[in-house]
């Protein structure tokens, strides 16, 4: 049996060891267990905490890695519909995961822009403390530019 920090490998997981292992909050927990995107957990039968049965903390850690890059419930529940369908499921998959890739890499390049703007404010105030008028008056027509592309 190996350990990572406080959660044992094979042995039922608190609410709160899920929580810091798949980056999921408790609420999240609850509430994906509540719309039923992961089934109804275990009761421990003395406190009634939940207690996370191994496999289901697989899921939970893959859909904490979906949730992060911002993938929808609709678009998880899909996910795991289409994961027992073996090469039935893959073409869904694929497309699923492209879909998902290309709304990600657009909320990048915009990320990106709005870094430029944030980057491009604070050479402008930088410039305004130096009183370096050129300077202040570059960054501002380049702000200007950055604004047109949001």
């Amino acid at each position: 049996m190996t350990t990572t920090g406080t959660e044992v490998r094979g042995s039922p997981m608190t609410i709160q060891q899920v929580s810091r292992l798949s980056g999921l909050s408790e609420p999240t927990l609850r509430y994906y267990e509540k719309i039923g995107l992961i089934p109804a957990v275990d009761r421990d039968r003395d406190s009634g905490h939940r207690r996370y049965h191994p496999t289901v903390v697989e899921t939970i850690k893959a859909l904490g890695c979906l949730r992060s890059t911002g993938m929808s419930v609709q678009d998880m529940r899909a996910y795991l519909r289409h994961l027992d369908e073996g090469a039935q499921g893959a073409a869904p998959l694929r497309d699923l995961f492209r879909r998902n890739a290309e709304r990600l890499e657009r909320e990048m390049e915009l990320m990106a822009v709005r870094l430029r703007y944030l980057r491009l404010k604070a050479e402008m105030w930088d410039a305004r403390e130096r009183a370096d008028a050129d300077t202040e008056r570059r960054a501002i027509d380049e702000i200007t530019g950055v604004i047109d592309a949001l």
